[in-house]
């Protein structure tokens, strides 16, 4: 079973090609109708269906099954962009592209014919329901069981905090085959879930940031689902599967980080140049100079770390180590800028009319999604140790 993607390369004119079609998109029909999208917390769905005109549903799936098959530092730059404008939409098709990571991974030749050209046309969307309200970061916890009734599984079990829930119509769902196995996470299995009977979505979830996305409660009671739903159609594999697509996602959530620390840069630059204290500009008082200094020092070091961890995900290499480093930086800048941007704006920056108070709001969500960046900083001391050890 293959656990990594052949690399792959990109045309830097092509490259230079698809990022300003991206640019014009995103100031034409993204920008001007962010707030009133964000504060009605109403779901895109113009913007989706545009999405899926520019090919991002289908962004890092292959092109032999109709993706763009971008290599990670072109995917990188385009959620960076995406998210200096609005980093929310960018969960949208980022959670749906884990689901056709883990199928064009693992999947056999019939799931991949079968599944991947849906998931790349955004056809068919959905993600990835790992998250059950005792198992979160420790997903061997997970209490969601699948039972072999001749050709089906029936699963039973609840999923929460899953990104796409409502709106979505296919998860990769992570279940325990064996609920006996030790260790643990030889009992779990990974299936290809799409909404039918015994699937519903409980609630949606309410949240500070991140608005417009849909968070909700998937609920499975006698889910029956046929046997070839199973990815890779071996029992046991679900753990890795799951978290195979962790670097890449990982490098995702570093680049939203990017996006927001340099949108909450310019922002601060932007105010500082025009609001005016004790006769001149504040950009000419030191005290906000200083801020300035740090958070662009900050922003442009996410974005190095960030396409750091991508330049090495594409050349093949295990970059559990770089990615946890991008993740863990990049969102610490994002929350670092967003709240340094707010104080810049001062009492501006706590109204709604203004930009940075919805980036201070999602800017939180980055320190906690694809693994808390307490946990990032133990991946990386425990790789630092490996790559240290006494001979």
């Amino acid at each position: 079973m293959s656990a990594r993607l052949a690399p792959r390369t990109i045309d830097s004119e092509d490259e230079n090609q698809l990022l300003d079609t991206l640019d014009r998109w995103l100031e034409r029909d993204v920008r001007p109708f962010v707030k009133d999208y964000d504060h009605a917390d109403r779901y895109p769905a113009a913007i989706v269906e545009q999405m899926k005109e520019l090919g991002l549903f289908g962004a890092t799936i292959s092109p032999d099954y109709g993706g763009l098959g971008l290599p990670a530092t072109t995917y990188a730059q385009i959620v960076m962009k995406i998210s200096s404008v609005w980093m929310a939409i960018t969960g949208i098709f980022n959670s749906h592209l884990m689901l056709a990571m883990a199928v064009e991974k693992f999947g056999t030749p019939a799931q991949k014919a079968l599944w991947l050209p849906k998931f790349a046309s955004g056809e068919v969307r959905g993600g990835l329901a790992l998250t059950e309200p005792d198992a979160g970061t420790d997903l061997q916890g997970i209490r969601m069981t699948a039972r072999r009734e001749g050709d089906q599984y029936v699963i039973n079990g609840t999923k929460t905090w899953i990104s796409n829930g409502i709106e979505g119509s296919c998860f990769a769902l992570l279940v325990k085959t064996d609920p006996a196995a030790e260790p643990r996470y030889k009992g779990m299995s990974l299936f290809i879930a799409p909404k039918q009977e015994g699937f519903t979505v409980g609630r949606k979830l309410e949240k500070l940031g991140y608005k417009s996305i849909d968070s909700g409660e998937l609920v499975f009671d006698d889910y029956r689902i046929p046997a070839d739903h199973l990815i890779g159609e071996v029992e046991g594999e679900g753990f890795f599967q799951a978290t195979g697509g962790l670097e890449l996602g990982r490098i995702n959530v570093a680049s939203r980080g990017v996006g927001v620390a340099e949108a909450a840069l310019q922002l601060a630059v932007d105010y500082a140049r025009v609001r005016q204290t004790f006769g001149k500009p504040i950009a000419e008082h030191q005290a906000i100079q200083l801020k300035i200094g740090e958070m662009a020092t900050r922003a442009r070091a996410a974005r190095l770390l960030t396409l750091d961890a991508a330049a090495a995900y594409d050349r093949g290499q295990r970059c559990d180590m770089e990615a946890g480093m991008a993740k863990y930086f990049a969102s610490e800048a994002a929350l670092e800028n967003a709240t340094e941007s707010l104080r810049i704006h001062g009492g501006y920056g706590y109204s709604k009319e203004y930009d940075i108070e919805r980036l201070y709001r999602d800017a939180p969500l980055m320190c906690i999604g694809e693994g808390t960046n307490e946990m990032q900083r133990m991946i990386i001391a425990k790789q630092i140790f490996k790559k240290n050890r006494l001979s």
